[in-house]
């Protein structure tokens, strides 16, 4: 009898145990409906827990299987995604409401019809008063003068590291700008030659200065004349060099002096 009797009690709890597991894996059901309580057909539900899905009617009623603490999920196209805990709803309907999305309505250009109207057309490409007021103002900024000085681009002294040259001379700076003002007070003053000083010093150029250079260009001595005297009117040599002449710097300027004199005048090599 002992042993019937636990036997009997292992069976009475196998069926308690079968009976909880039956009813633990109950299905819910609901409705789903919009703001106005029109039903919304072919909702995806989806429990999240067990990733099982359903679709709701033609009427907004779905069916899915579900435990106890769920999670459901209600996902359609043009609503805001909902989500659901089950909470002791499987004697009851679950009432499910979806909210639209607002929908981005996209901006529709109206392209301007020609009337064949030169002064009424012209209004309609023009800017508005807005506009042609900030145009104006801003072009009107921009060619005036500056109110306010610009600001240095450079590091502020507290950003900067230790400047180890502080209070010392500058011996190399010192001695170049004193080897300056001597170079200037030893050369001869410039000033402007007068008709004489002129055609003497292009005298002295083709004596002293090499002008075999611009002969291979089929250069004779009339045309070498007339060269020198374009260079010496558009360089003013003779005011540069007549005191302090140098025939190699000279040579140079008579040479960049060429390319710009070939372009105007035919040369044959």
């Amino acid at each position: 009898m002992k042993a019937i009797s636990i036997f009997d009690r292992i069976l009475t709890v196998i069926s308690l145990l079968m009976v909880i597991c039956i009813f633990s894996q109950q299905n819910i059901s609901g409705r789903i409906v919009d703001e106005e309580q029109n039903p919304v057909a072919n909702v995806l539900v989806f429990n999240i827990s067990k990733s099982l899905k359903a679709y709701s009617n033609h009427s907004g009623y779905f069916t899915i299987e579900a435990t106890d603490r769920d999670e459901i999920r209600f996902i359609k196209e043009g609503f805001y995604r909902t989500d659901k805990i089950v909470e002791n709803l499987f004697n009851t309907q679950m009432e499910v409401m979806l909210l639209r999305a607002e929908t981005l309505i996209p901006e529709v250009e109206i392209k301007y019809k020609s009337s064949g109207n030169l002064a009424r057309d012209s209004k309609h490409f023009d800017d508005s008063k807005k506009v042609a007021d900030l145009k104006f103002y801003v072009n009107d900024y921009m060619k005036s003068e500056l109110n306010e000085p610009l600001p240095r681009n450079t590091i502020p002294k507290s950003f900067q590291g230790h400047d180890f040259q502080a209070g010392q001379i500058d011996l190399i700076k010192t001695l170049g700008a004193a080897v300056g003002l001597v170079k200037k007070a030893v050369s001869p003053k410039i000033t402007t030659p007068n008709y004489i000083e002129t055609q003497d010093f292009l005298a002295k150029v083709k004596e002293e200065v090499n002008l075999d250079i611009f002969e291979k260009y089929g250069m004779n001595e009339e045309q070498i004349d007339h060269f020198l005297a374009y260079a010496e009117k558009v360089n003013h040599l003779s005011k540069k060099y007549r005191k302090n002449f140098n025939a190699a710097t000279i040579l140079s300027e008579l040479q960049s002096a060429f390319v710009e004199y070939s372009k105007l005048n035919k040369l044959s090599n």
